[in-house]
């Protein structure tokens, strides 16, 4: 019963080792390029940090992607005034 148990540990490592071990490097590659033009399509960019005017859209590799806000106008209430002659 010991050895089965030794076995069935050792089995055990094998599968976690296997599906844990180091992911494709292509694939983080081409995550990594995606998540930029992701960036670039919204027109941020990736910087070491954001400024206070910027959002942060995504990570680009271990950088956010900055966006600026949209500047949006105070609104204005438009007042009529009616003339009574």
């Amino acid at each position: 019963t010991q050895s089965a148990m030794k076995i069935f540990c050792i089995f055990l490592i094998v599968i976690f080792t296997v599906s844990c071990g180091p992911s494709d490097p292509q694939k983080r590659t081409r995550e990594v390029i995606e998540r930029k033009r992701q960036c670039y399509l919204v027109r941020g960019s990736c910087k070491s940090e954001c400024n206070t005017w910027e959002y942060v859209y995504n990570q680009c590799d271990t950088e956010p992607c900055c966006v600026v806000r949209e500047y949006q106008k105070p609104a204005m209430r438009i007042l009529k005034t009616t003339t009574s002659s």
